[in-house]
């Protein structure tokens, strides 16, 4: 019995996915959960076959979740499904372990195919990311500043972005205030940037924040 874990914030997803996988994968015990504790609870507490995982959890980034999810089950093959855009995460996601980076808005047999290929060891991907793979490996893409950064402050600049205020962040984070705006400060300077305004431009202008 093949046994997958399905970690997004949004119910209707968890539906669909979970209708997607019944039907496609008969018998198949199939695991939620609806932000980041959770799913790293359910990583501890069982093993699984496969995770698919979004970037938009509330709690951690998915990404985090990502990395524990390659020391907790490091068998277990990562689909990464996400609203982002593949420019802007799935070379991330791909280099923290993900099997396959893909965009919610693909139809429901890429999703099967993809599913079908990482479980049998592979990596799947799509013809847009291949493309920028290949680009990258002939070293003719120039870096964009949000990619120099870590997973903590890419998560960091994603909260500024939306609005959130250092205490709010802090909070969320369960960080002292003074270390949310010390990773702040981090951010300004690896991007060259200075104004919470600029932040946000700039992370809307790469589609880091819905």
């Amino acid at each position: 019995m093949i046994k997958i874990l399905i970690a997004d914030d949004h119910e209707m997803v968890r539906f669909g996915l979970r209708a997607i996988l019944a039907r496609e994968f008969a018998g198949a015990h199939i695991g939620e959960a609806q932000d980041a504790h959770a799913a790293v609870a359910l990583l501890q507490q069982e093993s699984w076959d496969l995770v698919l995982l979004d970037i938009n959890l509330p709690g951690r980034s998915g990404l985090e979740v990502l990395r524990d999810a390659k020391t907790l089950c490091p068998k277990a093959p990562v689909l990464v499904l996400s609203a982002y855009p593949e420019e802007e995460f799935a070379l991330r996601a791909l280099k923290l372990g993900a099997a396959a980076y893909l965009n919610k808005q693909i139809a429901s047999s890429e999703l099967v195919a993809a599913i079908r290929k990482i479980l049998t060891g592979g990596k799947y991907l799509t013809s847009t990311l291949a493309q920028k793979l290949a680009d990258q490996l002939g070293e003719n893409l120039q870096q964009q500043p949000h990619e120099s950064l870590s997973l903590r402050e890419l998560e960091v600049l994603r909260m500024i972005a939306s609005g959130r205020s250092v205490k709010e962040i802090a909070a969320q984070l369960a960080l002292g205030e003074a270390t949310i705006a010390t990773y702040r400060s981090r951010i300004f300077k690896k991007m060259g940037l200075a104004t919470n305004v600029a932040l946000t431009r700039y992370a809307l202008q790469h589609k880091l924040v819905e």
